[in-house]
C-alpha cells in the first residue's frame, strides 16, 4: 500500500456504513502458487490496513465478513487455520483497537462455538464496549437467513410473553429484534475479487444499500481501492424507494 498523502474526502460525502465482503483470499494464493492459508493470513494484514483508513477518513460503521454460517463446510484444515487466525487476530489486536476508540460487535450465532472463541469475541466487546471512534461489527458464523430466523423466534416469543402485539410487528419493530438492531443500515457493500453477489451477507439490512463489486482479490485491497469505492458510492442517487434523491448517508 502507497505510504503517499491522501487527500481528506469531505464528511458529507463519507458513507456512515461500509459493509465489506472480503473475497478472494484462496484464488490470490493459488495465483502465486501458495497455500491458501497464506491468503487468509494477508487478508488479516488487509483487515488492519482497512480498519486504520476506515478511521482515518471518517467511517463510523464497518462490517466484515469474517466467517460465514457455510464456511464450516470447508476442509477442516482449513477451518482450524482460519479459527487460529481469528484467535491471534483478538490477541494481538484487540489492545490496538481498543486505544485507537474501536468498538468491536459480533453478530452471528455463537451458541455453539468452541469456549475459548465465544470467550474470545465476548472479551473484545466488553473491552470496546465504551469506545466511539468506530464501530467494527464482526460477522463471524454468520448468515443473514439465519439471522432473519433468530428474529422470527424473538419476536414470537416476545408475542407469546404478551410483550408484543403480533399486528404491531412492522418492519421496523421486526428490526428491533435482529443480531445489532442499534447499527444503522449499511450505506455502501464492497465486495471483492470480482464476484458479484451477496452470499447470504445482510440481506434485511441491505436494502436500500448501493453495491460496489471490485475486481481485486482482498489481500490487494487499500486505501485507494476503499476511497475508489466511496467515489462511486458518491455518484449514485440514493432515492430509497421515492423520486427525489437525498442527500447525505
Amino acid at each position: 500500500m502507497s505510504d503517499a498523502p491522501h487527500t481528506p474526502i469531505a464528511a458529507a460525502d463519507v458513507p456512515r456504513h461500509v459493509g465489506i465482503i472480503m473475497d478472494g483470499n484462496g484464488r490470490w494464493a493459488a495465483s502465486r502458487g501458495l497455500p491458501r492459508v497464506e491468503g487468509h493470513r494477508r487478508g488479516v494484514e488487509t483487515l488492519r490496513r482497512t480498519i486504520r483508513a476506515a478511521g482515518e477518513i471518517g467511517i463510523k460503521f464497518i462490517t466484515i465478513f469474517s466467517f460465514s454460517a457455510e464456511n464450516w463446510s470447508r476442509p477442516a484444515s482449513e477451518v482450524g487455520e482460519l479459527m487460529g487466525l481469528l484467535r491471534r487476530f483478538i490477541r494481538n489486536d484487540l489492545a490496538e483497537l481498543h486505544k485507537s476508540g474501536v468498538r468491536v460487535r459480533i453478530i452471528g450465532e455463537r451458541d455453539e462455538l468452541e469456549p475459548d472463541i465465544a470467550r474470545l469475541l465476548t472479551e473484545a466487546e466488553e473491552l470496546t464496549k465504551g469506545n466511539t471512534n468506530l464501530t467494527l461489527v464482526v460477522a463471524f458464523n454468520y448468515g443473514s437467513r439465519q439471522e432473519i430466523v433468530r428474529g422470527v423466534h424473538r419476536a414470537m416469543k416476545a408475542v407469546a410473553e404478551g410483550r408484543l402485539k403480533a399486528d404491531d410487528i412492522t418492519a421496523d419493530t421486526f428490526s428491533g429484534f435482529l443480531d445489532a438492531p442499534d447499527i444503522p443500515d449499511p450505506d455502501l457493500i464492497i465486495r471483492t475479487s470480482g464476484e458479484q453477489r451477496l452470499s447470504n451477507f445482510l440481506l434485511w439490512q441491505a436494502a436500500y444499500s448501493e453495491f460496489v463489486f471490485v475486481p481485486t482479490f482482498w489481500p490487494d485491497f487499500d486505501r485507494a481501492a476503499l476511497e475508489a469505492a466511496i467515489g462511486e458510492f458518491r455518484q449514485r442517487e440514493r432515492r430509497f424507494g421515492g423520486l427525489v434523491a437525498k442527500t447525505g448517508s
